[in-house]
């Protein structure tokens, strides 16, 4: 018999290791998923509002209700402090990264097995880490896009201030990247718990109000209880909210914060380690075809 092994891709190999040719291959249909996966994405009337354009409403509605009542950490004398458009802006980017990642695919994926779609893939050569470049990759694009158009309609509709400093867009730059990625694994790990497509949406979408509510984003995080700041501290979400807040909020702000300081070792440490558990968890859970059907 011989020593070699079949590859996923169904190339074989002498030690296993997947060839060069097998690993260009994957990549390259994984690519080649970006766009078709956008294509269905806004195709998807609901997915694109409750993931793309629902923290937009959000921040506008936050930003016109509470227009009439002052800016936010004036000094005695009612000068400074920011308007609640301003306050709101970190939060909502944090929370458009989670919902593109954690909702968007938890529900779709959820969705494609529930339909079939998945098990016709599983008769496919496409491997699965090219299916997950596919989805990964459409959210990544359309997390950008909405993260621009959140910080347009911030800005003109708004008169937000944004960063001028380059120092703040690197560090806006690798807490988005970093965020939306973990949140993606997440998804695709979370895509496991419900039963059925139909069923995707009861589960998911409480999971992620949930963390929304006591992460920072729709309530003030210091007004919360320390048990519950403790306890959001122990998802990715609070931390994604913290380190938006020390891309778009003056400095005097880390004051409120959990120790007095934005903490961004604590933001890339603690994404880090959901990103390794995500990968885990997708590794262990995702399956083309779930076992009890």
């Amino acid at each position: 018999m011989s020593n070699s092994t079949v590859t996923a891709t169904g190339t074989a190999t002498e030690s296993g290791i997947p060839h060069i040719d097998s690993i260009v291959r994957t990549l390259k249909l994984g690519f080649s998923r970006i766009g078709y996966e956008l294509k269905l994405y806004f195709r998807q009337g609901d997915s694109v509002f409750f993931s793309f354009l629902f923290p937009i409403l959000m921040l506008a509605v936050f930003a016109v209700a509470f227009s009439s009542a002052g800016n936010i950490g004036t000094r005695p004398d009612g000068t400074g402090g920011i308007t609640f458009a301003a306050y709101y802006l970190p939060g909502m980017v944090a929370a458009g990264m989670l919902l593109s990642g954690v909702q968007n695919l938890g529900v779709d994926i959820a969705g494609e097995k529930g339909n079939g779609t998945l098990k016709r893939l599983a008769g496919s050569p496409l491997p699965v880490i090219s299916y997950f470049i596919g989805k990964i990759g459409m959210v990544l694009v359309s997390a950008v896009f909405q993260a621009i158009l959140l910080l347009l309609v911030a800005r003109i509709a708004f008169n937000v201030e944004l960063p001028t400093d380059p120092n703040k867009w690197w560090l806006f730059a690798w807490v988005f990247l970093l965020g939306v990625i973990t949140s993606c694994v997440l998804g695709i790990a979370l895509s496991a718990l419900p039963r059925s497509g139909k069923s995707a949406t009861a589960v998911v979408i409480p999971i992620v109000l949930l963390l929304q509510f006591i992460s920072g984003v729709y309530l003030q995080f210091s007004m919360l209880p320390d048990w519950l700041q403790n306890f959001a501290s122990i998802f990715p979400l609070k931390w994604m909210a913290q380190g938006m807040r020390a891309v778009f909020l003056p400095d005097s702000f880390k004051a409120v914060e959990q120790t007095g300081t934005w903490d961004l070792g604590w933001v890339a440490i603690v994404m880090l380690i959901w990103f390794v558990v995500g990968l885990l968890l997708c590794k262990l859970t995702f399956r083309w075809i779930r076992k009890d059907t």
